[in-house]
């Protein structure tokens, strides 16, 4: 598959703004050669270089690595090519090790601190993104979709702290929660219901994020993770 080719269906969740930036940032890609390992510059540069906001990057950032075009290590950069394998990659033993119940319970430690420091460093192009995100479950018409801005949403949060270590954390909470099998199927429907109980826990953590309330933001975020982790295993 070349970098320039047409963009799949699995970008259909991404706004214009997002699919231009995407656009161009494959041919950024295909027209250079990267040094240190395949490493993409930094995204302040990508900005300057594409002609484009950070926020439609990062939407052009998450497809490329949708498709397998990019891996990306918060701390390190982000990569071409695929994430390396699990010979290559030292959280693979862990994630060999961890049971859906590990994981819920180290959301259940983090995320709720996350949602509080979003609270209070989150700034207006943050709140924007979660808005948005927010919004985008809503009406994601797919499961897929809505997985999608689900989970950008808990990764708009993270970056919200304004804290690069939370971020990292998060980061790779975020990657093994991703790859444990859950051993879960979804419903019958083609996609979430209009009374699906994220919806109202979602708008209740950005609503106080945008409220400046550092407690409500950390325990809707500790509400919502607690309905998850019922409906996933069965208990709180």
């Amino acid at each position: 598959m070349s970098l320039t080719e047409v963009m799949t269906p699995s970008d259909q969740f991404v706004s214009d703004e997002g699919r231009a930036a995407y656009t161009q940032l494959l041919a950024f890609m295909a027209q250079h050669e990267f040094k240190d390992q395949g490493r993409l510059p930094a995204e302040r540069e990508l900005v300057e270089v594409l002609g484009v906001t950070r926020r439609a990057l990062r939407k052009a950032l998450a497809l490329a690595e949708a498709e397998g075009r990019i891996w990306r290590h918060v701390g390190k950069g982000t990569f071409l090519g695929a994430r390396p394998t699990a010979e290559e990659d030292p959280k693979a033993n862990v994630i060999k090790q961890t049971s859906p119940r590990d994981v819920i319970r180290a959301r259940l430690t983090l995320e709720p601190a996350l949602a509080r420091e979003a609270a209070l460093n989150a700034s207006a192009a943050d709140i924007d993104e979660l808005q948005l995100c927010a919004r985008n479950c809503r009406e994601a018409g797919t499961w897929r979709k809505y997985e999608n801005w689900d989970n950008q949403l808990h990764i708009a949060i993270a970056g919200a702290t304004q804290n690069r270590v939370l971020a990292m954390l998060f980061d790779e909470l975020n990657t093994i929660r991703r790859t444990v099998v859950w051993g879960r199927s979804r419903s019958d429907s083609p996609g979430p219901p209009a009374n699906h109980h994220s919806f109202d826990e979602h708008d209740a953590i950005v609503s106080a994020i945008i409220d400046r309330d550092p407690a409500a933001a950390e325990a809707a975020m500790r509400r919502h993770i607690e309905t998850v982790s019922y409906k996933l295993l069965g208990h709180r």
